[in-house]
């Protein structure tokens, strides 16, 4: 159940600024679960445009944390940190639901847990809270691929 920060984040994670939305995993255990932390913090750019007089996270990066904190697990469990080939993406999301607003201030906790792993499919189902209280639920479908470099 190992915590990792942000570096130890950053070599799971291809996802930089301003797209990067794990800061910091609290648990870890591979094959099973993970919790980890977005601090949403009042500088995001994603705030003046949504919405400029009642600044709310866009569900869509919610669902996009949730997925990050996915992929750092499905990485961890397979002993491999990212490298230039590696690429994760969504398959597939089911079951979103929103329950209440994510603001500037708010600590998001998402938990991602294994539901199943099959020829490089993952299917977790997320939580995201906020002090303790679900904000949004989803079920998420990821997969990794290697690409090979460009050729010039």
């Amino acid at each position: 159940m190992a915590d990792m920060d942000i570096y130890q984040v950053l070599d799971r994670l291809p996802q930089r600024y301003p797209l990067l939305l794990v800061d910091r995993v609290l648990e870890c255990e591979p094959g099973k679960r993970i919790v980890a932390l977005k601090n949403v913090s009042a500088n995001e750019p994603y705030f003046p445009g949504h919405f400029p007089r009642r600044p709310i996270m866009p569900g869509v990066l919610i669902l996009e944390s949730m997925a990050q904190a996915a992929c750092v697990l499905a990485f961890r469990t397979l002993g491999d940190e990212v490298d230039a080939n590696s690429v994760y993406y969504y398959a597939g999301v089911d079951k979103a639901r929103f329950k209440r607003p994510v603001i500037p201030g708010d600590q998001l906790i998402v938990e991602a847990v294994v539901m199943a792993r099959k020829r490089g499919l993952w299917k977790f189902s997320c939580t995201a809270r906020v002090d303790g209280n679900v904000v949004t639920e989803a079920v998420i479908l990821c997969t990794m691929r290697s690409v090979g470099a460009k050729e010039a």
